[in-house]
């Protein structure tokens, strides 16, 4: 009998990726906001049969507007993830909460280990990390997966804005001095298959693809790999932009967050594929022009 995931953001860029890739593995139960509410409080709301793990993949992910509404921000990435894990841990089943590596400060260039202490500079990693604490406060079972950079099919991102940008404009131009890692959601799905249930893991863990890049060099690799399959583009040069000069950024952003994916390649046995490699599929997947 299959194991019986529930998947809270099922509309959400990670949420769909996972409730499709999932199903033919999974009894997968997927909630929206039109099944859960996370601005109220959530066990209320909750009417499901018994399940094994609950992953959630539902937040407020615009960092500017978590800015501009600090207490929404902390009711649906904070609270909320905390009633998520006391609901599961109540039904004695594993919560995987999604979280980001804006919980980290920027201020170191290297790798950041799942060991580092989090430091957020604004109100969405402050709200991410509090929903971190919550989770792992309410069961030793739970785990935080951390992601950076998510792209993938089921929404537009920073890629398809790029792609499309160069598709009508003459110049293009993305932030060059501002450094993380890409995580493609379908590698993720693949990624979090062993760790789920087969081989459990709690915690913190870090997903994403190898390697790190600027938002300059991700956008010139998506642009040549659509130029590569005969889309039609203006151009594929891509201007430098620095983060300080963004001025209609509300909140800072954190400069180095690229996380290390070592303790998740020692538990699963898995090394991340090349980000370069990962953007080349996504737009083999949505760009092919034949």
């Amino acid at each position: 009998m299959a194991k019986r995931i529930v998947i809270v953001g099922k509309r959400g860029r990670l949420g769909a990726a996972l409730a499709r890739e999932f199903a033919s593995r999974y009894d997968v139960i997927a909630l929206g906001r039109e099944d859960l509410d996370l601005s109220a409080p959530v066990a209320p709301q909750i009417v499901l049969p018994g399940f094994d793990a609950m992953l959630n993949c539902a937040a407020a992910t615009n960092v500017d507007w978590c800015e501009q509404n600090p207490e929404l921000a902390q009711r649906l990435n904070g609270e909320a993830a905390g009633e998520l894990a006391e609901f599961c841990a109540r039904r004695h089943a594993r919560l995987i909460h999604v979280s980001t590596d804006y919980v980290f400060d920027g201020k170191t260039p290297g790798p950041l280990a799942e060991e580092v202490a989090p430091n957020p500079i604004n109100r969405y990693g402050q709200s991410k990390w509090q929903g971190e604490l919550a989770v792992l406060a309410a069961s030793p079972d739970h785990l935080v997966v951390r992601v950076s950079w998510v792209f993938g099919p089921d929404r537009p991102s920073f890629i398809d804005q790029i792609i499309a940008r160069a598709q009508s404009e003459p110049a293009v131009a993305a932030v060059a001095d501002k450094w993380s890692a890409p995580s493609y959601t379908l590698d993720i799905a693949q990624w979090l298959h062993p760790v789920l249930l087969e081989r459990p893991v709690s915690g913190i863990l870090h997903l994403c693809n190898h390697g790190s890049c600027s938002w300059k060099e991700w956008a010139e690799v998506a642009l040549a790999a659509a130029r590569r399959l005969g889309n039609r583009l203006r151009t594929t040069e891509v201007a430098p932009l620095t983060l300080a000069g963004m001025k209609p950024f509300k909140a800072s952003r954190p400069v180095h967050t690229v996380m290390a994916t070592t303790k998740f390649q020692a538990l699963a046995g898995l090394q991340p594929r090349p980000w370069q490699e990962a953007v080349a599929a996504y737009v083999d997947r949505q760009y092919q022009t034949a």
